[in-house]
């Protein structure tokens, strides 16, 4: 049955996977990232703040200015808080409801959100509605790398994952150009209603599409559903579920699972409560402080407040403020296609650190313009170049390589718990992000982007430590870097030995052998 239905029409291979892509990938995300970053140039339009007086910060002045700043950053971050609250769900919820049930449950959380978004007269409406729609965000967040992740083949599952941040990066530059497009038409309060209703069409493309797709493979067969997930997985590879490729890596998550320690639970991995023979601690860290990174590096400062940084800090017109913040959004989505090129090429570590050291040069050099008065051409034009270097250099890494590297490091009975919880710890440092940059602006000025340079130069150098390469490992082979390293200062070389491409049992059998026989450690020694 499952195999006419996706097989039988034509959706099978890579006209599966490209559907996958399109139909859930692309809208979840473009979703994420114009929810994101939507009310930053919305919430100074004249009908705006008349419609919610209470987070007016461009008829006030003075200290009714500073209180409303405030609460207008807390309005803001609503979403960023839903979202820590839905990424965290997936914990209890992904395993049990599977990947596919979840992300439905989120494009329908996406859709009362908006619904209570777009209509809303009162402040309270409007952030339970945040609330609720950063829910729904939150659990495409992780939900949905993670499905991409586990049906993708190890050669090409970095650029798959890694258009999450392609799409995402899109939703970020449509919100800009929309919304400046609309704050032409006449005073209304559709200059900003019809903005957020659009979201509502990558929310419908998700739930109305969710289950003409197959399940995970990988899931299926930590659930036991093991016919299943030959029928998925042969979809996927668009090849007979009789192959013995399917079986043979079918057989791999098996043994996978069977060989991991299956009781331990993430509350036990974060209070080291019992043995860590597959080192579940460290790998929960290594997403951890990714995901910190991610967040602390300046990148949400950017996205979100761009506009606000133009106009207030760089002294620029309304209009010239916006344009310039659409256009630094167009450019960050176009150059998500460098990640594309190269993260299955040159590696996760490599576009890391290549990431981390731009990054770092860029806020230098902004806090050093930033320090100079407002009517300093010359340090404004410095200050808004190197925010268009910074968009070069920060999709490089960041912008959906840190999604997929916690899928890839995860072992398949914790990942989603693993990923719900790093990408949760993501969303708290959002909402710090989003909530504390309006003050920091105004209070310790160039002194903020200081902080994010210093974030930023540690990227490469905890990369270069810690962070082994996943690059065309396969998911369950990976596992044995972790488990097999005689310590922790090891498993970074330990992963660069292991066999590249789809894992069969002649893999996993060889691996044991050599294990045995001490190939690594004399390896090591050479």
């Amino acid at each position: 049955m499952a195999k006419s239905q996706f097989q039988g029409k034509g959706l099978s291979g890579r006209a599966l996977l490209m559907a996958q892509i399109a139909f859930i990938v692309a809208p979840s995300f473009i979703c994420f990232g114009y929810n994101q970053s939507g009310l930053g140039p919305l919430a100074t339009l004249q009908s705006w703040v008349h419609t919610f007086p209470s987070i007016d910060t461009v008829n006030t002045t003075g200290e009714q200015k500073s209180q409303n700043s405030t609460s207008k950053g807390a309005v803001i971050a609503s979403f960023q808080i839903g979202a820590l609250i839905g990424a965290f769900s997936c914990m209890f919820i992904g395993d049990r409801l599977g990947r596919r049930k979840t992300v439905f449950l989120g494009s329908i959380l996406t859709i009362i959100g908006q619904v209570l978004q777009v209509s809303a007269y009162q402040i309270v409406q409007f952030v339970i509605g945040r609330l609720i729609l950063g829910a729904g965000v939150g659990q495409f967040s992780v939900a949905v790398p993670v499905w991409l992740a586990e049906c993708s083949e190890a050669k090409n599952r970095g650029r798959h994952v890694i258009l999450t941040g392609v799409f995402m990066c899109l939703g970020y530059a449509l919100c800009n150009w929309i919304d400046f497009a609309f704050t032409f038409i006449p005073y209304s309060t559709l200059q900003w209603r019809i903005p957020l209703a659009l979201s509502f069409i990558p929310s419908l493309m998700v739930a109305g599409s969710v289950f003409f797709l197959p399940e995970s493979p990988r899931w299926l067969v930590s659930v036991n559903r093991t016919s299943e997930a030959l029928v998925a997985l042969a979809a996927y590879k668009g090849i007979d579920e009789q192959d013995e490729a399917i079986s043979a890596e079918i057989s791999g998550v098996q043994a996978s699972l069977e060989t991991s320690t299956k009781k331990v639970s993430l509350l036990d991995i974060i209070l080291v409560r019992g043995d860590d023979p597959d080192r579940l601690l460290y790998r929960f860290l290594l997403c951890f402080f990714l995901q910190f990174f991610q967040q602390m590096c300046g990148g949400n400062l950017i996205s979100v407040y761009v506009s606000t940084i133009f106009e207030e800090n760089l002294n620029m017109s309304t209009n010239l403020a916006k344009i310039l913040a659409a256009c630094a959004m167009t450019w960050k989505f176009l150059c998500c296609f460098i990640a594309f090129y190269c993260i299955d090429r040159l590696g996760r570590r490599t576009v890391f650190i290549i990431s981390g050291t731009g990054m770092c040069i860029c806020m230098t050099v902004m806090a050093i313009s930033a320090s100079f008065p407002k009517s300093n051409q010359g340090a404004s034009i410095t200050s808004a170049t190197f925010i268009f270097l910074f968009n070069f250099f920060y999709p490089i890494g960041f912008l959906g390589g840190n999604f997929l590297y916690c899928t890839e490091v995860a072992p398949v009975h914790l990942r989603t718990a693993m990923s719900a919880v790093s990408t949760g710890n993501h969303w708290l440092w959002n909402f710090v992000v989003v909530m504390v940059t309006p003050v920091a602006l105004d209070t310790i000025g160039y002194r903020y982007y200081v902080m994010y340079a210093v974030i930023s130069a540690c990227i490469p150098i905890s990369v270069a430590l810690f962070y082994p390469e996943t690059m065309n490992r396969n998911l369950e082979l990976l596992n044995h870097a972790f488990r097999d390293a005689p310590s922790a200062w090891k498993i970074v070389s330990m992963a660069r030995n292991l066999p590249q491409g789809e894992v069969t049992e002649a893999d996993l059998h060889q691996h044991d052998k050599e294990k045995s026989e001490g190939f690594f450690e004399q390896k090591e020694s050479v």
